[in-house]
């Protein structure tokens, strides 16, 4: 039982360190709108900052409380894996992997929002003028988490809980 509990902290915590480097990386070495080619046409490292969610939605202004909104929202998100990963039971290593990935990413892009009250996205992919709303490693891991989950719940119709 405790052996989950250690992937999911690994998982989790790798996202996390992987997640606020890259940002941290992001925000010391460019300018806020600085775009970098790196595969023309197709994917440039661009420094943004999202006070929205999830590839901009409901992006606008700083307001506090669209900071807060967020900021609960996210903790309300964490509680309810944490609570999944401890339900989980210790053999089913994709939903352990999907759900320490969605957690990991969901704290990186929270200590984000508490540090700065909004958060740093860089990675640009687009098809010549056709763009893909900018994202970070925490929105990539969520996003794997949440198709790993998907495939999980697919292939085994559900996942089961220990009770």
């Amino acid at each position: 039982m405790k052996n989950k509990y250690f992937l999911a902290l690994i998982i989790s915590g790798a996202v996390i360190i992987l997640d606020q480097i890259t940002k941290f990386l992001v925000d010391i070495n460019m300018a806020l709108h600085q775009s970098i080619e790196i595969i023309p046409n197709f994917f440039h490292l661009t420094y943004i900052r999202n006070t929205g969610a999830a590839f901009g939605f409901l992006a606008g202004g700083r307001s506090s409380g669209r900071i807060i909104f967020f900021a609960l929202f996210s903790i309300l998100a964490i509680g309810c894996l944490i609570y999944l990963l401890k339900t989980i039971r210790p053999g089913q290593k994709t939903a352990i992997l999907s759900l320490s990935l969605i957690l990991g990413g969901a704290i990186g892009n929270l200590i984000d929002r508490l540090r700065q009250g909004e958060v740093v996205d860089f990675l640009d992919f687009h098809w010549y003028d056709w763009h893909w709303p900018a994202f970070n490693m925490a929105d990539s891991a969520i996003t794997i988490g949440v198709i790993l989950l998907f495939y999980q719940m697919m292939r085994q119709k559900t996942i089961s809980i220990a009770l």
